[in-house]
């Protein structure tokens, strides 16, 4: 039997923020492929469309009208999936049929006026407004009582959800700690309690060190393809400096999010030469008053396609039955975004 290689042989990869495992078959990459490779039509929008419930002066659901703004504007969902004036409630006297009820607030954020842009094509300067807006959004949710988390988050792309083209994100505010930031809750409390450090601290210095899975970075934040990736082109940008949330972050940190923000959503755009689909969200500590040393700001991206333009990747069969499986290992795809122009393919020559 030959020597294992984890360039061409089945392996399982941990991923220490979640305790959870991706099983790995970089063989299957190496298999003709007789699918889909055509690059689809450039979709074109105009910078307002009258029909966009989130273009300025444009009405919403139940009649109200966006101001006429310019910039950011920011509103309270009007399909909230939470509510801020739930009653307390609850059934627990069986264990198999347990409910509680959950209050939260949700918002969305409209990133430009300009309908036809996306986080890539819009100016740095305009990115960084965004960031701001985070900061104040999270601040004025995580200082109410009842909110212990604060959920910053885009949807990009019709496969990923997205009801509405505009750029855009959403904050949903919760009573309870959601699963994911619950799990990363535990899993960094007990590194900081074993090593004093952050987990993604010792992980980023590591991952600088080996450089294979680094895709982009300034002298704030890294972008790398995380060693456990489950998505074909997943992502995480992590913060040089451990903090907590993003009020942590200094005036040219918060510069730095926003130039490592368009530069790997740049790089994402360019692989397929498309508008690159994915959800996208911030992972800090939880605003329930307590102390969180072992968080360390990072922001996940999740995006779904795997060949092409047209060719997607979701969790199907063996991956939601037993476990998440990838082919393209992380090294292939950091080494595959690092290698693209780092100017977004609408303003190449030709």
């Amino acid at each position: 039997m030959s020597e294992f290689s984890f360039e061409d042989h089945p392996h399982r990869r941990f991923n220490p923020l979640t305790g959870d495992w991706v099983l790995v078959s970089p063989h299957r990459a190496k298999r003709p492929w007789q699918g889909q490779v055509e690059k689809p039509a450039a979709e074109q929008r105009p910078a307002y469309d009258p029909g966009c419930y989130l273009c300025p002066g444009n009405e919403r659901a139940g009649g109200v009208n966006n101001p006429d703004y310019r910039g950011t504007f920011v509103f309270t969902n009007d399909f909230s999936a939470l509510l801020e004036d739930t009653p307390a409630g609850g059934d627990s006297a069986n264990d198999l049929f347990r409910t509680e009820s959950e209050r939260g607030i949700c918002k969305v954020i409209c990133f430009s006026h300009d309908h036809s842009l996306t986080i890539p094509e819009m100016p740095l300067e305009d990115i960084r407004r965004v960031v701001d807006v985070w900061c104040r959004e999270f601040e004025e949710l995580g200082s109410k009582p009842f909110i212990n988390y604060v959920q910053i988050f885009e949807n990009k792309g019709a496969i990923m959800g997205c009801s509405n083209p505009h750029p855009h994100g959403q904050i949903w505010s919760s009573l309870s700690v959601p699963v994911e930031p619950a799990k990363e809750c535990v899993t960094q409390q007990a590194w900081f309690d074993k090593h004093g450090r952050t987990l993604l601290g010792d992980y980023l210095a590591a991952e600088l060190e080996k450089k294979v899975r680094i895709v982009a970075e300034n002298d704030s934040f890294v972008a790398l393809i995380p060693f456990w990736a489950v998505w074909p082109f997943e992502a995480m940008i992590i913060s040089r400096r451990a903090v907590q949330n993003i009020l942590q972050l200094t005036a040219a940190e918060r510069d730095g999010l926003a130039d490592i923000y368009k530069r790997l959503t740049i790089l994402y755009d360019n692989l397929f030469q498309v508008s690159f689909a994915y959800s996208a969200g911030l992972h800090q500590a939880p605003t329930d008053g307590r102390e969180h040393p072992g968080w360390h700001l990072h922001m996940h991206f999740y995006p779904p396609l795997l060949r092409s333009a047209a060719v997607k990747k979701f969790m199907v069969g063996y991956e939601m039955l037993a476990t998440p499986q990838r082919d393209i290992t992380a090294e292939g795809a950091a080494a595959r975004l690092r290698d693209l122009p780092t100017t977004h393919y609408k303003s190449l020559p030709g």
